[in-house]
């Protein structure tokens, strides 16, 4: 008399790809929406310009003048009185160029006071930064 057993401890061979599939596409949905959370920029509304544009290094240095008059370096809101030593902390060369940003509607004496503090702190190399005619990529003059 032969009796077969059916043991609970045999393995079973299959995939369960269902959990898979639920992870890659929760995955999928935060890098979705983080993508555009890692671009945000500043709202900047640049002058337009007919130079040629120049090449951008690897990581520039931005300085920028809002509509409200506030600065910021890169993203980082900024006083103009702390704009200098900010820029000596994210900084160790002073002949690296900074990139000077302006909104179209900042008065010409806001953006040469600024540029006047840079001086004054060591800073002499800053390229002004305005739209290319297209509205295009920003170019440095």
């Amino acid at each position: 008399m032969a009796v077969h057993l059916k043991s609970d401890l045999e393995e079973t061979h299959e995939i369960n790809v269902t959990p898979f599939i639920d992870v890659i596409l929760v995955l999928l949905i935060i890098f979705m929406v983080a993508a555009p959370l890692a671009t945000v920029d500043l709202p900047v509304d640049l002058p337009a310009s007919n130079a040629a544009p120049h090449e951008k290094p690897d990581k520039p240095v931005y300085v920028t003048i809002q509509s409200d008059l506030a600065l910021a370096l890169g993203e980082t809101p900024v006083k103009r009185k702390d704009l200098v030593s900010a820029l000596d902390t994210h900084l160790h060369d002073k002949s690296k160029r900074i990139f000077l940003r302006a909104d179209a509607s900042v008065p010409y004496g806001e953006m040469m006071a600024v540029l006047e503090s840079l001086r004054a702190g060591g800073y002499l190399r800053v390229a002004l930064v305005a739209l290319d005619a297209g509205g295009r990529e920003p170019s440095a003059q």
